[in-house]
């Protein structure tokens, strides 16, 4: 089997591997798509190349495919099941694991990261344990699947966390894949999207993905042009799915009193002002990170009925043999939604 490996330094290379089987709690996987994201740019661009049991460890935390193969005391799976993999996995008896929030488990030891410290789901085939596993309906392609294994879905649930109404206004900065997927949430749940971003082309993908109104934040103050579209005001809500100090105060400044901000984007610091930012105003601040097993079958059922079309937020498609170039091409910034797909 051939699967996706970081030597290091930007460089991303596919090598063959051993066939591989699942243990008794496992499923065998046989990979239809796999989404990129930009999570994995930390170990991409690292100096080190990383192993796992003295293997060159594939990345990959979106995956969907079919099972093709299941362990002895799988229950509840049979081969030729569509799954999304959810790609946490914990000790399986702590009240968190039983919850469906393995990424929560207290037990350091046995907290797994699947494409992160086990190999994920760049490679033809994967393994994987049975609780991570949810299944796909068939009106959803493998590629919705993909997206919705992570970047769509935590998109979903930072919106759900604001419980965003209809006809109220919410920003949503940064177009990345996150932040893409939730504007087109947005719009379906409703609310009037303000997309904000530095990119004229991520915008355009934004209107296309059913953007109210856009805010180029490279021309002029983003709260400015925020308070002016909102009759000065602000927006009802906001989402921060970027993970930078002055976005993260932009969004706080672009919301109005009686608000709710939800940080998504991960990294770095920020300092805000209490009294100015959050007090006076009686903002509310969530942090949202991904989401459980059964909010990951929430956002898929989610999709397949309102018919959500995340796909035509899919830019570039690749095969695996097409990985490298495609990890190149992502990292620069190139707009839209990777997948590495498989026929």
């Amino acid at each position: 089997m051939r699967g996706l490996v970081f030597r290091g330094n930007n460089i991303a290379e596919v090598i063959d591997y051993p066939d591989i089987n699942p243990g008794p709690d496992q499923v065998l996987i046989k990979l239809r798509s796999s989404g990129l994201c930009g999570s994995d740019f930390a170990r991409y661009r690292s100096d080190l190349s990383l192993t796992h049991n003295g293997e060159l460890r594939r990345p990959g935390h979106e995956p969907c495919g079919e099972i093709v193969d299941i362990g002895k005391n799988v229950k509840g799976l049979t081969v030729g099941d569509r799954i999304v993999q959810h790609h946490y996995e914990g000790c399986k008896e702590c009240n968190y694991c039983i919850s469906g929030w393995q990424q929560l488990c207290q037990i350091s030891e046995k907290k797994e990261y699947y494409g992160g410290s086990m190999h994920g789901g760049h490679g033809d085939y994967m393994i994987a344990h049975q609780s991570t596993c949810v299944k796909l309906p068939k009106v959803l392609t493998f590629e919705i699947g993909a997206y919705l294994a992570c970047g769509a879905s935590t998109a979903f649930h930072a919106l759900k966390k604001l419980s965003i109404s209809k006809s109220e206004t919410i920003a949503i900065f940064g177009q990345g894949p996150v932040g893409l997927a939730a504007t087109m949430f947005g719009q379906e749940m409703g609310a009037r999207v303000i997309a904000v971003d530095i990119s004229k082309e991520r915008l355009e993908i934004a209107k296309k993905a059913g953007a109210w109104k856009l805010v180029d934040a490279s021309s002029e103050n983003s709260p400015t042009q925020i308070k002016d579209i909102t009759n000065g005001f602000g927006a009802d809500y906001s989402l921060e799915a970027v993970g930078l100090n002055n976005t993260r105060i932009e969004a706080v400044e672009s919301t109005r009193i009686f608000g709710k901000t939800c940080l998504v984007g991960e990294g770095g610091e920020v300092t805000y002002k209490p009294s100015e930012h959050i007090i006076h105003k009686h903002l509310t601040i969530f942090g949202s990170w991904t989401f459980s097993t059964s909010g990951l079958k929430e956002s898929i059922n989610f999709t397949a009925k309102r018919k959500v079309p995340l796909d035509s937020l899919i830019t570039h498609r690749s095969t695996i043999e097409n990985a490298p170039q495609a990890y190149k091409k992502f990292s620069k910034g190139s707009p839209g939604k990777f997948v590495i797909n498989w026929a």
